[in-house]
């Protein structure tokens, strides 16, 4: 009973202290890529899934590392805008009586560049640019509730100018009895730039983001429904295209309702289970939609699919984002389970 209050106290403290994060623009925003094939084709974040043995899960929840989990390695890759690529390695262990253990990397890599003057001209030499997270998680229960710590030293690189941070995620996870049923709440990215990327810099905010999530298996059919609310730390998502001219006698109205304001938090997923091996997915992302269509024609922005399969000790999940009309992204995940009775 003590180690669920402190965990709880640890958490709600974290929480707190993240707010003071929120506002401006942030660093280290590769920590919000979505890395899982599954989790992007359902709309690019949901952290209730827990009826699976997907490794992927406690990269967007850490508390979903569970002892099914033991002894699984997972390779993602993706492919994003503009030849940049990123991806997403880990294994996970368990030991009796201390609970759940996982490795991962989270890097990204945005390719080879030409270095040039400021006037423009090239000088014929080249640099990279890369950011990496290392991922320590940990987790465990008590009873129907599951809690979990995500520690990630971060390294970001770019020519000459590197900077190094710390960041954390804190989750917890209830089941209902019947298991169909799982709540999740996550505080993401609770931490601090340490060092800056040149000499007294001041220190950059990162990507704080807190998420109340929900997953519904349906009893009479192969279906699972997921949604997940996302920055709930900062509620006004919406930015005008343009800037009202403010004076005394003017009165600004927001021109965006209640609903519209809450559906710009909101990821809603759905998976259909046809077999055991074969599982199709898709979803939806109102605020990508909204900040990335092209004036009135939004296509498919917003929208994401995909599908899982199953081959023996072999899982590979495909996941499609429309991030834009002029491209998308595609990703790839494949986990193996390395236990001799799989």
């Amino acid at each position: 009973m003590k180690r669920k209050i402190y965990f709880v106290f640890l958490f709600s403290v974290m929480v707190l202290a993240g707010k003071a994060q929120i506002g401006g623009e942030s660093t280290y925003q590769f920590l919000e890529l979505t890395n899982s094939a599954r989790i992007a084709a359902l709309g690019g974040t949901q952290i209730a899934i827990s009826d699976s043995l997907d490794l992927n899960l406690p990269h967007t929840n850490p508390a979903l590392l569970h002892k099914g989990m033991d002894n699984r390695v997972l390779v993602n890759y993706v492919n994003y805008l503009t030849d940049i690529n990123y991806g997403y390695a880990s294994y996970a262990k368990s030991y009796d009586g201390i609970g759940n253990f996982a490795v991962g990397m989270h890097y990204i890599n945005y390719g080879t560049f030409d270095e040039a003057l400021e006037n423009g001209e090239l000088t014929g030499a080249t640099f990279n640019a890369a950011e990496y997270a290392l991922n320590l998680i940990y987790s465990n229960s008590y009873k129907r509730l599951k809690y979990g710590v995500n520690l990630k030293p971060i390294l970001s690189s770019f020519e000459s100018y590197q900077s190094f941070g710390i960041a954390a995620d804190f989750g917890l996870n209830f089941k209902s009895k019947s298991g169909m049923t799982s709540l999740a709440l996550v505080a993401r990215n609770v931490g601090t730039q340490i060092t800056t990327y040149y000499d007294d810099g001041n220190r950059e905010s990162i990507p704080f983001n807190l998420q109340l999530g929900i997953s519904q298996r349906l009893k009479h059919a192969p279906v699972i429904l997921s949604a997940t609310m996302q920055h709930l730390n900062h509620w006004d998502l919406y930015e005008p295209e343009e800037e009202p001219e403010f004076s005394p006698e003017t009165i600004y109205e927001r021109d965006e309702s209640l609903l519209k304001q809450t559906m710009r938090h909101l990821v809603l997923g759905i998976e259909v289970l046809p077999s055991e091996n074969f599982i199709l997915r898709a979803g939806y992302n109102y605020q990508r939609r909204q900040e990335l269509k092209f004036d009135d024609k939004g296509s498919t922005v917003g929208f994401s699919a995909g599908f899982g399969i199953k081959v023996k000790r072999f899982r590979l999940d495909y996941g499609i984002s429309q991030f834009h009309l002029a491209g998308s992204s595609n990703l790839f995940s494949l986990a193996i389970n390395l236990n001799d009775n799989f």
